[in-house]
C-alpha cells in the first residue's frame, strides 16, 4: 500500500507532471498544491487515477497539470449542455461546431482543442474513449454526454497519445460520471435568449439517486435537456435573402449572336466567340411568396428569400439514463459495471431545394417545343388561354432554342431534417488484488446509432420530367381542356399546380449510421523498487477493440438524384489491439522522472508506437518546474478508410486535355474522376513539447505559465482532381494511393482523387494560469481564477502564420470570481475572445473585428430544507457578435453565439 513516506513526496511530483500544462478555465475549479501543504499523517490514503497518467497515486487534489472542472464549478457556469461548457473554454481556441441546421453532422456538437481539429481532440468517458459519431465517423459528439451524470471534467492540455492512442494530440477531455452518492436529488432548470425574436430557449433537469452498503453502491438517475430551434429571420440584423436559384431560365447557346460578342477570339477560326446568354426571370413567374422581381446585369430576375424559412440552429434535445453500481465480493476484489444510455434529438429547417436541370443526364434541355421555354412564342406564359399571360418580347428571350432552368421548387415545401442519434455504453469488469498488485480486467460494450430522416427534399428524376412535359391543358384534338388534358408542372404558378404534381415531386430521404465498440481490456499496477528517493511504481495493460462502421445513405442520394441532398456510403470494421506501460522514477525527493510508450496495431493500415518522457523538480517551496516530450498519432478514420467509391465529371483546367475535349486548351472541361477509399493511407504523426513553472506566491495565491509546442506531420486531407493535377504539372509528389492517368498525348483520362497524407500543422503558445482564495471569516469566502491562453502561432504546410486571420483569436481568456457569504453564494465571470482580421488576401490581413468580452452574474440561495434557488445572466449587456460574413454565415457561427442575454433560474432540492 502507499503510505505517507518519501513515496507521497514523489507522487506529489508525479502529479505536477503527467502530462499537459495545468490550466484553469473561466469556469474550472482547480487548486495547486504547494510543497509546503499539510500532508494527512494517517496510515493509509485513498489512491485516484488521474487524467493523464494510468498509474494511481494519493489523492492530492490539484496537484496535476489538468483543468478541473468539478460539479459546483459547472452549477456556476449556468450551462444546460455539456459541449456549451466546453466551448467556453480558453483552450477551445478556435470554437467548435454545434447543432447547426442544414448540415449533415446537424446534431452534433464538438470540442476542438488549441484549433487543430475536433479530431485531434480525444473526449473519454470515466477514462475510456468515447465513440465517434456515426453522422460524422471522425469526430466525438458532446451531445451524447448528460451534464446531469457529470460529476467533474478533467482537462489535460498536452499530448496523450503514450497513454491512449489515437487522436490525443491536441488534448485529452476526461468527463467523470457521477458516484458515491446517497439519497435523492432532483434539479429543475430554465433559460430564455433576448436577442432572437423567437426560439432559443432552453430547459435542463436530472433526477438522482444513490445508495450504499459496506458492500455495495448503487448509483443512477435521468436526465435531460433541451433547446429550441432559432430560425434566420427572428435575427434583428438579418436581411431578406437573395438567391438566383428561384424562378430563372437560360438558352444554351448564342444563335445569330444575338446576346453579342465576346472579346475571345476562336483559335481555329479567328472569329470573336459569342458570349454566354444571361440568366433570367421567367416570364410572370415571380409572384409566389419569398420571390421578388430584380434587375441584375441589365436583365430581369427572379429572386429567393431563402432566410425567410431556413433556421440558423438546429434544435437539440437530449434524455439520458445512467447506473452505476459496484459490490466488494472479498477484501481484495471487486465487481463493477457502468451503464449508460443517451439519446439526442435535433430538428433543422433549410430553404426549399434550389436545383437545375442540366445537372442531370437525359433532363438537361427544355426542349424549344416545351410550353415551359420562354423562347418559344407558343408557350404557356404567352397564351391567351393562360389568366396571367404576359407579352412575348423577342428582344429579352431571343431566337428559339433549347434553355436550361434554375428553379426553387418552393411550392413543395421546406427542407426538414430529423436527427436520432442513440448511445447506449455498458462497461463490466473486476479490480483487486493479486498480492501486492491491483488487477483490472473487463469487457465494454457501444452502440452508436445515428439516423436522419429527410422531408421536402426533390425527387429530382420526377420533378424535372413535370417540367420538361408539362402541358397546360391541350388535348390531341386541338381543344383545351385543363381538366382533361393537363399534366405536368408550371413554372409560372409553381403553387397552383395541382397537389399529386406536388407530392410527386417529393422524396423523403433516409441515412442510418452506425459506430459500434466491443473491447476487452485487462491491467495492472506494481511497485519495482523501495529507494531513498522513494516508491519506482509502474503500469502495463492491454486492450483489444473492435471498431465497426456503417453510414448508409438512401439510394436516390446516393445516385445525386435528390436535388438539394448528396451522400455517399461507407462501411466496415477493424480490430485494434494496444500494449502500454507507464513508470514512475522518484530520482531524488524534489526530482522524478515519468515514462511511458504504448504500440497501437491496427488491422487495417499498421501499427504505431507513441512515446513520453516527462520530469517534476521541486526546485524551491512552492515552486515547480516541469517539461515533457512526446509524440503521437491519429489513425485514419473508418469513414474515410471505408467510403464506397463514387464517379464524378470533374470540371478541371488542363491545357493537353482541354485542347482535346473542349477544343481550347485555356478552357475548362470535364474529366473522369473516382473518390475512393485509399489504401495506403498512413497516420498523422506528432511531436509535442510543454515546459512551465508553478508558483505558490503566498498560501493562497498561485501562479501558473505553462508553454506548448505541437507539430504534426504526414496530415490526412482531402486531395481533389484539380490539385492533383497541378501537383503533377509542378512536378510534386503525390500521395500515395492516389494518381493522373494520362494518355498517349497527354490527355488525362482517369484521375483517382480522395483523402491522402500531406502536409502539417505547426503551433506554439502559453497558458497563464492565477488563481487565489480569500477568507474574510464573517464575512465569507472569495475565490478567484483566471485562464490566459495566448497563441504564439498557426501555420498549415509551413506557410504563414495565421493567427488573427477570421476565426482564429490570438487570444482567449476567463475570469470567474465565487464569493460565498452563509447561505448566499454570487458569481461574477468575465469571458473574452481575441480580436482578428476580418479578411486575408494575398496573405494581407485586412479589418478588424475587435476584441469580445462578455460577462455573466448569478445569485444562489441554499435554504434551510436542503435545497438551493439560482438565478443568473449570461452575457450580461447583450453582447453580440460582430457581423463579419465567415463561411456562408453573418458571423463566426463555432466562435460566437447570437442569443444575447441568457436569463436563467434552476431549482434543486436533495433529499
Amino acid at each position: 500500500m502507499y503510505t505517507n513516506n518519501k513515496l507521497t513526496k514523489s507522487i506529489r511530483l508525479a502529479l505536477m507532471f503527467s502530462g499537459a500544462s495545468l490550466a484553469m478555465t473561466g469556469v474550472a475549479s482547480a487548486q495547486d498544491v504547494s510543497a509546503e501543504d499539510e500532508v494527512d499523517t494517517s496510515p493509509a490514503q485513498e489512491r485516484i487515477q488521474v487524467t493523464g497518467s494510468r498509474i494511481k497515486r494519493t489523492d492530492l487534489e490539484g496537484d496535476l497539470p489538468v483543468t478541473v472542472i468539478d460539479r459546483d464549478t459547472i452549477d456556476m457556469s449556468g450551462d444546460m449542455t455539456v459541449s456549451d461548457l466546453l466551448r467556453d473554454t480558453s483552450f477551445n481556441s478556435a470554437g467548435s461546431a454545434r447543432p447547426e441546421s442544414g448540415s449533415s453532422a446537424q446534431g452534433v456538437s464538438t470540442v476542438n482543442m488549441r484549433g487543430l481539429g475536433a479530431s485531434r481532440t480525444l473526449v473519454l468517458v470515466d477514462g475510456r474513449r468515447l465513440t465517434m459519431s456515426p453522422s460524422t465517423g471522425a469526430t466525438q459528439d458532446m451531445n451524447s454526454i448528460p451534464i446531469g451524470a457529470v460529476e467533474r471534467i478533467e482537462i489535460l492540455t498536452d499530448g496523450a497519445s503514450a497513454i491512449y492512442g489515437s487522436d490525443a494530440i491536441g488534448g485529452v477531455i476526461n468527463v467523470i460520471t457521477r458516484k458515491d452518492y446517497n439519497g435523492a436529488q432532483v434539479t429543475l432548470g430554465q433559460g430564455s435568449v433576448s436577442v432572437p425574436n423567437d426560439g432559443g430557449d432552453r430547459e435542463q433537469g436530472s433526477v438522482l439517486f444513490g445508495s450504499s452498503s459496506s458492500e455495495t453502491q448503487l448509483l443512477g438517475g435521468v436526465s435531460w435537456n433541451k433547446r429550441e430551434i432559432v430560425y434566420e429571420r427572428d435575427f434583428p440584423w438579418v436581411t431578406p435573402g437573395s438567391s438566383s436559384s428561384a424562378n430563372n431560365w437560360q438558352a444554351l447557346y448564342n444563335p445569330n449572336n444575338h446576346w453579342g460578342m465576346s472579346d475571345k477570339v476562336d483559335e481555329e477560326t479567328g472569329e470573336l466567340i459569342p458570349n454566354k446568354p444571361p440568366l433570367i426571370g421567367i416570364p410572370g413567374g415571380c409572384n409566389d411568396a419569398n420571390f421578388s422581381e430584380s434587375i441584375i446585369s441589365g436583365q430581369p430576375r427572379c429572386q429567393y428569400n431563402f432566410n425567410a424559412t431556413n433556421a440558423n440552429e438546429a434544435s437539440s434535445q437530449n434524455e439520458a439514463l445512467f447506473l452505476k453500481a459496484t459490490h466488494q465480493l472479498n477484501n481484495d476484489w471487486s465487481i463493477f459495471a457502468n451503464a449508460n444510455i443517451s439519446e439526442t434529438e435535433s430538428f433543422g429547417r433549410y430553404a426549399p431545394a434550389p436545383d437545375r436541370n442540366g445537372r442531370y443526364p437525359g433532363l438537361d434541355e427544355v426542349a424549344a417545343d416545351s410550353y415551359n421555354n420562354p423562347t418559344n412564342p407558343n408557350a404557356w406564359f404567352y397564351d391567351p388561354n393562360n389568366p396571367n399571360a404576359v407579352a412575348f418580347d423577342y428582344d429579352l428571350v431571343g431566337p428559339n432554342v433549347p434553355v436550361e432552368i434554375r428553379h426553387r421548387f418552393a411550392a413543395m415545401g421546406n427542407r426538414d431534417r430529423t436527427v436520432t442519434n442513440k448511445n447506449k455504453d455498458f462497461v463490466f469488469g473486476f479490480n483487486g488484488f493479486v498480492g501486492n498488485q491491483e488487477v483490472e480486467f473487463g469487457w465494454r460494450r457501444a452502440r452508436n446509432n445515428s439516423t436522419q430522416i429527410g422531408d421536402g427534399y426533390l425527387a429530382a428524376n420526377t420533378a424535372w420530367k413535370n417540367v420538361l412535359d408539362f402541358n397546360p391543358g391541350y388535348c390531341a384534338d386541338g381543344t383545351f381542356d385543363p381538366a382533361e388534358c393537363r399534366f405536368g408542372y408550371d413554372l409560372q404558378s409553381p403553387s397552383a399546380n395541382p397537389e399529386e404534381v406536388l407530392s410527386a415531386g417529393v422524396v423523403t430521404t433516409s441515412r442510418i449510421s452506425d459506430f459500434n465498440i466491443d473491447e476487452y481490456f485487462a491491467n495492472t499496477s506494481f511497485d519495482i523498487l523501495d529507494t531513498d528517493a522513494g516508491m519506482i511504481a509502474a503500469f502495463v495493460g492491454f486492450e483489444h477493440r473492435k471498431e465497426n462502421y456503417n453510414d448508409k445513405y438512401d439510394s436516390q442520394s446516393e445516385a445525386g438524384l435528390v436535388g438539394g441532398s448528396a451522400g455517399n456510403s461507407a462501411g466496415g470494421g477493424r480490430t485494434v489491439n494496444a500494449a502500454f506501460f507507464e513508470m514512475l522514477v522518484p530520482v531524488s525527493a524534489d526530482f522524478e522522472l515519468n515514462f511511458a510508450g504504448r504500440y497501437d496495431r491496427y488491422s487495417d493500415f499498421g501499427g504505431a508506437f507513441a512515446p513520453k518522457a516527462s520530469f517534476r523538480w521541486q526546485l524551491a517551496d512552492g515552486l515547480v518546474w516541469r517539461g515533457s516530450w512526446g509524440e503521437g498519432f491519429r489513425a485514419p478514420t473508418l469513414d474515410i478508410l471505408t467510403q464506397k467509391t463514387s464517379y464524378s465529371a470533374s470540371s478541371v483546367t488542363d491545357a493537353a486535355t482541354c485542347a482535346v475535349l473542349a477544343g481550347d486548351p485555356e478552357e475548362s472541361c470535364q474529366v473522369d474522376s473516382y473518390f475512393k477509399a485509399n489504401p495506403d493511407l498512413q497516420p498523422e504523426d506528432s511531436t509535442q513539447i510543454s515546459t512551465g513553472l508553478s508558483y505558490d506566491v503566498t498560501d493562497n495565491v498561485n501562479v501558473t505559465v505553462d508553454y506548448y509546442s505541437i507539430d504534426i506531420e504526414n496530415r490526412i486531407r482531402q486531395f481533389t482532381a484539380q490539385y492533383l493535377i497541378d501537383a503533377e504539372l509542378a512536378g510534386d509528389p503525390i500521395p500515395e494511393g492516389l494518381s493522373v492517368t494520362r494518355d498517349n498525348n497527354g490527355a488525362i483520362t482517369e484521375i483517382i482523387a480522395g483523402y491522402g497524407n500531406d502536409g502539417s500543422f505547426e503551433t506554439s503558445g502559453l497558458d497563464i494560469k492565477a488563481t487565489a482564495r480569500f477568507d474574510f471569516g464573517a464575512a465569507g469566502t472569495l475565490m478567484s481564477k483566471l485562464q490566459l491562453s495566448h497563441t504564439f502561432d498557426f501555420s498549415v504546410d509551413g506557410g504563414r502564420d495565421l493567427i488573427e486571420d477570421i476565426g482564429r483569436p490570438r487570444q482567449r481568456a476567463t475570469w470567474s470570481n465565487s464569493y460565498n457569504l452563509g447561505d448566499m453564494n454570487f458569481g461574477y465571470s468575465l469571458n473574452m475572445i481575441g480580436s482578428t482580421s476580418e479578411e486575408t488576401i494575398e496573405g494581407e490581413q485586412l479589418g478588424h473585428i475587435g476584441t469580445y468580452v462578455t460577462h455573466d452574474i448569478q445569485a444562489s440561495y441554499n435554504s434551510p430544507w436542503n435545497s438551493r434557488f439560482t438565478v443568473g445572466v449570461q452575457n450580461v449587456f447583450e453582447k453580440v457578435p460582430a457581423l463579419v460574413e465567415y463561411s456562408g454565415r453573418d458571423y463566426n457561427f463555432e466562435l460566437y453565439d447570437g442569443y444575447g442575454r441568457v436569463l436563467y433560474v434552476r431549482f434543486q432540492q436533495d433529499f
